[in-house]
C-alpha cells in the first residue's frame, strides 16, 4: 500500500531527467552552473529521504483486510477521509480547495 513513486524514486527520476537530458543542452554557463548546484541540492534532498525510516503501513494494511472481510470498525469512514485529506495535502493540495 505504499505511495508509489515515493519521494525519493521522485527525486532520483528528476536528477537523471536533468543530468540525462537537460545538462548536456545547456550552452549558458551560467544556467549550466545552477542546474549543477540544483541537482547536487536534490542529491543531498535524496540522501536524507535514504537515511529517514520506512513508512509503517502496518494499520492500513490491516484495516483494507478487515473492510475486505466485511468488518468495518466504527469510524472507519472518518479515518479513511483524514487519511486520503493527508497523503493529498502532499500530492495534490490544489485538488483539495475545491472541497
Amino acid at each position: 500500500m505504499s505511495e508509489r513513486p515515493t519521494a525519493q524514486e521522485l527525486t532520483e527520476a528528476i536528477a537523471e531527467f536533468l543530468g540525462g537530458e537537460i545538462l548536456p543542452i545547456l550552452d549558458d554557463h551560467r544556467l549550466r552552473f545552477r542546474t549543477l548546484v540544483a541537482m547536487n541540492a536534490l542529491s543531498i534532498v535524496h540522501r536524507e529521504l535514504a537515511a529517514l525510516p520506512q513508512e509503517d503501513d502496518a494499520g492500513r494494511r490491516e484495516l483494507a483486510r478487515r473492510i475486505r472481510a466485511g468488518e468495518v470498525p466504527p469510524g472507519t469512514l472518518a479515518a479513511v477521509k483524514a487519511d486520503v485529506e493527508a497523503r493529498l495535502q502532499v500530492t495534490s493540495p490544489r485538488y483539495l480547495d475545491g472541497y
